[in-house]
C-alpha cells in the first residue's frame, strides 16, 4: 500500500537479521511508501520456539544494533527496541500508535513463525509486505528433477549459479519520515553484553554495517583473486571474514555477489561458491528443520558416541595435546571465530578421535562463534560428522598432525595461539611429543606441565572410529 506524503499513516520496518540501511528491500519499500516510519527490533531471544542466542552472538547483536541505531539517527530516525513475542509487541504498537503497514525481510530459519506473524497481522487489518533479502535463492525455486530438495552440493550449486541473477540494488533512504510521537523503547544499552570474555571479542571485531562494507572492499581489492590458493592457510588473512556480518545481515549477500562478480568475473567464483554453500545449508534446514540436533542420515542414531565431560572440557579449553586443534579452540575462545580449515580439523577430532556426539560441538560453537547461524552451524557439523547431506565420508578422519604440517607449514598459526610452543621449530611444533629433550628444554616446553601430552593416540582412535562405523553399518542390516 502506498500513501501520500503528508498523510498520518504509520508504518513499521521490522528489523530481524538484516541490520543495515543499504540494499535493504524492506527498508527501501517502507521509505518509498511516504508513511512515517517506526524502525523496530524485537528481542524475543529464547521465547517461544526461538533458540537462545549464544554469548558471542548476543555480544555481536548488541553492538550491531547500536551501529544500526546510529545510522538511523543520521537519516532522522531511531531504532525502537521491545522485548517479547512479536504478536504481543505488535499488538501494543498497533493499539497505541495507529500503525497500518508492516515491512520486513524473511528470517529463513523462522519461516513458520514469520508466516504465523504475518497472518496474525493481516487479521488485525494490517497491510504486510515481506521480502526475501538475506539469501541468494528461495528453496521453492531450486528443486531436483523429481521435485525434491537437493542433498548434494555440486548439482545444487550448478543450478543456483545458472538461475541466479543478483537482485537490483535497493536505494538507500537519505531520510526517514519520523512519527509525530515516538513509541517507548528499551535503551540501546539494554541489549549490550559487556563482561570479561567479550573484551577480547571487542579487540578482534567491529560489528556493524560500516565495518562490513570496509571488509568487503578489502576482500574485493586484495583477497578474492587469491582466495582459492590462500583459503586453507590459517596463518594468513586469506578468507573473507564476512561471515559474522552476513549472520546479522549487516551487508547484503546480493551486494557481495555484485561487487565481486563485477570486479573479478570468473576469478571470483571460488569465493562466490562459499555463498552458495551458505544457501545450501539454509536449503537443508528448510527441508530438515531438526538439523541442529538430529542426524539427517537415520543410521547414525546407532553410532556409539559417548559423553565424556573430561575430554570435552580439554577440547573446549584447547588442551588436547594436538597443537593445531588447541590453536583453533583458543582462537575461537579469544576472538569468537576460527579459520574454516581448522573448524573442520577440530570438529573431526571431537567426533572421530574422541567419539563425542557432534551435537556437543555444535552447541559449543553456537555459544562461542560470532558468526553462529542455525543452518550453517548445524549443516557444517553434520557434514564433518558424516551424518548430513553431501557429508564427508565418515571414514575420512582428519589427521591433526598432518593437517597442521600441510596447512600451517611454518607453524606460525600454532605459535600465535599457543605461545607456550612459540619457540619450537616448525618441524616440531605440530608434534612436540617427538621433539628431543634438548629441543624441548631450549624451547621452554615441559610436556605434561606447560603443554599437555596428547589426550589420545590418533592412530588408535582412528581405527576405533572406523570400527564403530562398521558396526553401525552392520546394525542396520536385516
Amino acid at each position: 500500500m502506498t500513501v501520500e506524503r503528508g498523510s498520518k499513516a504509520l508504518a513499521i520496518i521490522w528489523f530481524r537479521v538484516d541490520l543495515r540501511i543499504r540494499d535493504n528491500a524492506a527498508l527501501a519499500a517502507a521509505a518509498s511508501s511516504g508513511a512515517a516510519i517506526i524502525p523496530l527490533f524485537i528481542d524475543d531471544d529464547g521465547l517461544g520456539s526461538r533458540r537462545k542466542l549464544g554469548g558471542a552472538s548476543k555480544w555481536w547483536r548488541g553492538r550491531s544494533l547500536a551501529a544500526l541505531d546510529a545510522a538511523l539517527r543520521d537519516i532522522g530516525s531511531r531504532l525502537i527496541i521491545r522485548q517479547g513475542i512479536p504478536e504481543a509487541v505488535f499488538d501494543s504498537l498497533i493499539g497505541t500508535s495507529g500503525v497500518r503497514n508492516v515491512y520486513f525481510n524473511l528470517c529463513r530459519d523462522r519461516m513458520e513463525e514469520d508466516v504465523a506473524t504475518e497472518g496474525w497481522l493481516r487479521t488485525r487489518g494490517i497491510s504486510v509486505e515481506r521480502f526475501d533479502a538475506n539469501y541468494l535463492h528461495d528453496p521453492v525455486h531450486i528443486r531436483t528433477g523429481t521435485g525434491g530438495g537437493f542433498k548434494v552440493f555440486t548439482p545444487f550449486w550448478n543450478r543456483l549459479r545458472g538461475d541466479y541473477t543478483p537482485a537490483t540494488n535497493q536505494p538507500t533512504p537519505r531520510d526517514l519520515r519520523a512519527p509525530q510521537r515516538w513509541p517507548d523503547s528499551l535503551p540501546i544499552d539494554a541489549l549490550q553484553v559487556t563482561d570479561r570474555w567479550t573484551r577480547s571479542l571487542a579487540q578482534a571485531w567491529i560489528p556493524g554495517e560500516a565495518a562490513a562494507r570496509k571488509r568487503l572492499t578489502k576482500v574485493a581489492n586484495n583477497l578474492a583473486a587469491h582466495y582459492q590458493s590462500e583459503r586453507d592457510r590459517p596463518d594468513r588473512d586469506g578468507t573473507s571474514r564476512l561471515s559474522p556480518h552476513l549472520a546479522w545481515g549487516e551487508i547484503s549477500v546480493d551486494e557481495i555477489w555484485r561487487r565481486l562478480d563485477r570486479k573479478l568475473g570468473e576469478k571470483a567464483l571460488p569465493l562466490l561458491r562459499q555463498l552458495g554453500w551458505r544457501d545450501f545449508n539454509m536449503h537443508l534446514m528448510q527441508e530438515f528443520p531438526d538439523l541442529s540436533w538430529r542426524p539427517m542420515q537415520a543410521k547414525f542414531a546407532a553410532f556409539p558416541a559417548k559423553d565424556d565431560d573430561s575430554s570435552l572440557r580439554a577440547w573446549t579449553q584447547g588442551k588436547t595435546g594436538y597443537p593445531i586443534v588447541d590453536a583453533g579452540m583458543r582462537q575461537l575462545w579469544q576472538t569468537g571465530w576460527m579459520h574454516n580449515r581448522v573448524r573442520m580439523i577440530t570438529a573431526s577430532f571431537l567426533v572421530k578421535d574422541l567419539l563425542i556426539p557432534w551435537q556437543r560441538g555444535e552447541q559449543w560453537f553456537w555459544d562461542t562463534l560470532v558468526d553462529a547461524d542455525p543452518a550453517q552451524n548445524a549443516g557444517n557439523w553434520q557434514w564433518v560428522a558424516g551424518c548430513g547431506a553431501d557429508a564427508a565420508p565418515f571414514f575420512r578422519v582428519f589427521n591433526p598432525v598432518l593437517q597442521g604440517e600441510k596447512f600451517d607449514p611454518d607453524g606460525r598459526y600454532v605459535q600465535q595461539w599457543l605461545p607456550e610452543l612459540a619457540r619450537l621449530s616448525a618441524l616440531a611444533v605440530h608434534r612436540p611429543w617427538t621433539a628431543s629433550a634438548a629441543q624441548l628444554s631450549k624451547a621452554g616446553v615441559i610436556l605434561g606441565k606447560t603443554y599437555p601430552h596428547p589426550l589420545v593416540d590418533h592412530g588408535q582412535t582412528r581405527r576405533r572410529a572406523l570400527k564403530a562405523y562398521e558396526q553401525m553399518g552392520r546394525s542396520r542390516r536385516p
